[in-house]
């Protein structure tokens, strides 16, 4: 089995001052670094999911705009690939399938926001293409969202989300877990 790290959209408009800031984007955004690093340290493969807005109506990851960019903390080394996306998953006209069958992969560890779009929609496509997911809950971050009048918080929007992936599509763990899992295997 060989696991790659997919981060995805982990962009400056989600983070304070930018156009889509969500709630607690710092926090997820400092443990993605942490599997980073990880993933890094044991030359385990990387894929860096960037969102550029193609929609007329966007106001934000808007291309050649610093709000599109990747969050410095978890920026892209020479060599690895960053896969460019304007659907909520990653999978749909990009090469990333293609890519991750050249490369050998089968199972995926998943991070990244937001954790009800573009995060959910990932996992539950990655699910269908036949991959072994796990996503990491405290490296996601997503926001309020409203229905019919009623604003639900961003941590239960989270939590509603992890619950529904982890019925069936995923693994959900902690940066921890992860990281003792490849201490004990490493």
């Amino acid at each position: 089995m060989k696991t790659a790290l997919l981060l995805i959209d982990i962009q400056n408009d989600y983070f304070p001052g930018g156009k889509m800031e969500l709630v607690g984007s710092v926090p997820a955004a400092a443990e993605s670094a942490r599997l980073l690093a990880a993933f890094r340290k044991q030359s385990c493969p990387v894929y860096h999911i960037r969102h550029l807005s193609s929609r007329p109506d966007a106001t934000f990851f808007l291309p050649d705009t610093a709000g599109a960019e990747i969050y410095p903390a978890v920026a892209p080394l020479a060599g690895e690939p960053v896969i460019t996306k304007q659907f909520p998953n990653s999978f749909r006209d990009t090469g990333l399938l293609e890519r991750l069958r050249d490369d050998g992969v089968d199972t995926l560890l998943i991070c990244g926001m937001m954790s009800h779009m573009c995060v959910d929609a990932t996992v539950r496509a990655a699910f269908d293409l036949g991959f072994s997911c796990s996503v990491v809950h405290d490296a996601c971050a997503t926001r309020d969202l409203t229905f019919d009048q009623t604003t639900v918080p961003a941590a239960q929007v989270h939590a509603s989300f992890m619950a529904a992936i982890g019925a069936v599509y995923a693994q959900v763990k902690s940066v921890d877990q992860i990281l003792q899992e490849m201490a004990s295997v490493g």
